[in-house]
Formats: structure tokens, C-alpha cells, sequence
């Protein structure tokens, strides 16, 4: 029975250990190096306690504590999100930059002072190797409309993911923006390309995480999402 009230409690403060870690990094609170140990330390917690509680359903003792089972299924949906994270990590490559253009990967203007000094400088052949082998379905946007008007369904495209907009050049068809994952908080940023292609227009992503050097495969997805969008447009 002690055992169960410790596991308890356990599963309680690494669900709140885990929420706390992003937030006090959101806020300025924690560094980021004291959150994500924050975090591991939560997810130990949850990992322990679920297993303890889990342990006795299994051997058929019922749990009758109702803050034990609020505990238990707290922790489960909590935990779950940092799991998925670590699933992310195994399959994702360690890249924090991908483009829809490998061999001519459009350049950031205004996000270059936003970013560590060279950063956003894309990092060659070897980069892009890496980027073919996890995701060969990034590939350029074609539509069959002129480039001013490939150039407003993407603004609207911008806009309809919320993204903070950074610059919109309707001259040469340049848009940058900055987009903030949902757990940390991290800022990424992102420069859309537009060209003339035949009668209609070519559109090239390119999607950067600002710290880090993998990025748990966000800017592949963000590029994808955002080629959804365009096509709904």
C-alpha cells in the first residue's frame, strides 16, 4: 500500500514536472538546459510510477484510491507527449534545415539577424544527402498560375498557418516568416521562393530551427503542411 502512495505521488510530480519544463522555458524562467533536465527527470518519474500502479492492475489488485487512478491516467496522457518526442528523435536524421531545393536552397535576407551568425547559411551536399534519405517526397510546388498569383496564395497561405511574417516581396516574390513549435516554444524560420516555371510558377520551402542541431523532424513537417495549404488555396 505505501508503495502504491509513493508511486502515487510519483506519477503526480512528473506530470507536473513535465508541463513545467517547456513553460519555464517559455517564460524565461528555466534555461533550456535546466528544462529538458526538468523534463527527463518527469518523464523518469512517470515512466517509475506508471509501472509501479500498472504492475499491481496487472497482478489483479484493484485501485481503489481515486488519486491514485487520477494520477495513473494523468501521467499516461501527460508522458505520452514526450514519448512521441523520443519516437521522433529515433527516426529523425540530426538536420535543423530542410528545403524543397537541395541544389538551390532559397536564402534568408530577414532572418539572418535572427539566427547565430552563419546559420543560416545552408550546408551543402552533405546536408542535402541526409535530407533525400529521410524525406525524398520534399519536392517543389508547381501551379499552373502566374507568379503574382502564386505569390498571394502563398501570403494567404502564411497567414492561414499563423505564422509571424518577417517580409512579403511581391517585386520578387519572396516571402520569410517565423513559426513557433507548439512544446518549447522554439522559434523556426521560414523563406518561401516563387519562379517562373513554363506558364506557371514554381514555389521552394525552406524551413530552419533557430537552435539545435536535429529538429525531431518539425521543419520537414512544416513544409509539408504548408505545401498542403498552398494547394488548398
Amino acid at each position: 500500500m505505501r508503495l502504491a502512495r509513493w508511486a502515487t505521488w510519483g506519477a503526480a510530480a512528473g506530470s507536473a514536472a513535465v508541463v513545467a519544463a517547456p513553460l519555464g522555458y517559455r517564460v524565461g524562467i528555466a534555461p533550456l538546459g535546466l528544462a529538458f533536465l526538468l523534463l527527463a527527470g518527469g518523464v523518469l518519474l512517470i515512466a517509475v510510477s506508471v509501472g509501479v500502479l500498472g504492475a499491481r492492475i496487472a497482478r489483479g489488485t484493484r485501485l481503489t484510491d481515486r488519486a491514485a487512478l487520477a494520477a495513473l491516467v494523468v501521467a499516461v496522457a501527460v508522458g505520452a507527449v514526450p514519448l512521441r518526442t523520443l519516437v521522433w528523435v529515433w527516426s529523425a536524421p540530426p538536420i535543423h534545415d530542410v528545403t524543397t531545393d537541395t541544389e538551390d536552397p532559397p536564402a534568408f535576407v530577414a532572418a539572418v539577424s535572427l539566427n547565430t551568425p552563419g546559420r543560416t547559411e545552408y550546408g551543402g551536399p552533405a546536408l542535402a544527402e541526409q535530407q533525400r534519405a529521410a524525406y525524398p517526397d520534399l519536392r517543389s510546388a508547381v501551379l499552373a498560375v502566374e507568379p503574382a498569383d502564386a505569390f498571394r496564395r502563398a501570403l494567404a497561405g502564411v497567414r492561414r498557418m499563423g505564422w509571424e511574417l518577417l517580409a512579403a516581396d511581391p517585386d520578387t516574390f519572396r516571402i520569410e516568416a517565423t513559426d513557433r513549435t507548439f512544446w518549447f516554444g522554439f522559434d523556426d524560420d521560414v523563406v518561401i521562393r516563387i519562379t517562373p516555371s513554363g506558364g506557371g510558377s514554381r514555389v521552394d520551402v525552406r524551413s530552419l530551427s533557430r537552435v539545435g542541431v536535429g529538429d525531431l523532424g518539425a521543419n520537414a513537417r512544416r513544409v509539408r503542411e504548408f505545401l498542403d495549404t498552398l494547394a488548398e488555396e
